[in-house]
């Protein structure tokens, strides 16, 4: 990949860990609006799906608006102090911004839990553009929002890969004309999934293994 001079990222569980707080999430608007939780598995098959279509789907009989505010209600209060950076993904955005690489993100998350993740980490001056659920009406797997990101940064899908943890991630980057590389401490995609036809062009195991895949 050595003619690649964009990387787009994915937000979470790919750089940031918000794993059980998008868990912890669910399970407060499940107790809430039914009383009980749910399965985790079944949370987990949801990531990287945009909040409001996956509250259409698993909650019918409520508003989904309302279903939303109960989510992030208590994602707002808690979200600053329970989230981290996966180990070693700081270090690989600010080496491929000395690199000379273009870093764009690409998130179904909103704008402003975005930049409060990335601000509390020191990140936001390693991204030379955010796309965030807010910019699009559209949502991966659609490659609308990753297309807005390459329009962005005046780049070519050819020569640009995207990061990602979920299949919707992959899908994008696929239907986008983007190489599609598939973190190693993602939860959502399952073995036949990372294998079958429409699975990522690259599986890496650590952060800096990027790095090497670049250098092919």
């Amino acid at each position: 990949m050595k003619n690649t001079k964009t990387i787009l990222f994915d937000f979470d569980g790919t750089i940031m860990n918000t794993n059980e707080m998008i868990i912890e999430s669910w399970q407060h608007t499940f107790r809430t609006v039914e009383g009980k939780e749910r399965e985790r598995s079944a949370i987990i098959k949801t990531f990287g799906e945009p909040l409001f279509i996956t509250m259409n789907k698993v909650l019918p009989q409520i508003p989904v608006e309302h279903g939303v505010e109960i989510y992030r209600e208590y994602l707002k209060k808690h979200f600053s102090e329970k989230i981290t950076p996966f180990p070693g993904m700081p270090e690989l955005i600010q080496k491929l911004k000395v690199l000379g690489y273009q870093n764009g993100l690409v998130t179904s998350r909103t704008r402003e839990s975005t930049f409060v993740g990335l601000d509390r980490f020191g990140l936001l001056p390693y991204f030379d553009c955010v796309v965030s659920c807010d910019d699009t009406d559209r949502h991966k797997p659609d490659p609308e929002p990753l297309r807005i990101a390459l329009n962005m940064l005046e780049a070519k899908a050819e020569r640009a890969v995207m990061l990602g943890d979920s299949m919707f991630d992959i899908l994008c980057a696929k239907n986008a004309g983007v190489k599609s590389v598939l973190v190693g401490w993602q939860l959502a995609v399952s073995e036949e999934e990372r294998n079958g036809p429409t699975g990522p062009d690259y599986t890496i195991k650590a952060p800096e293994d990027l790095l090497n895949l670049l250098a092919e």
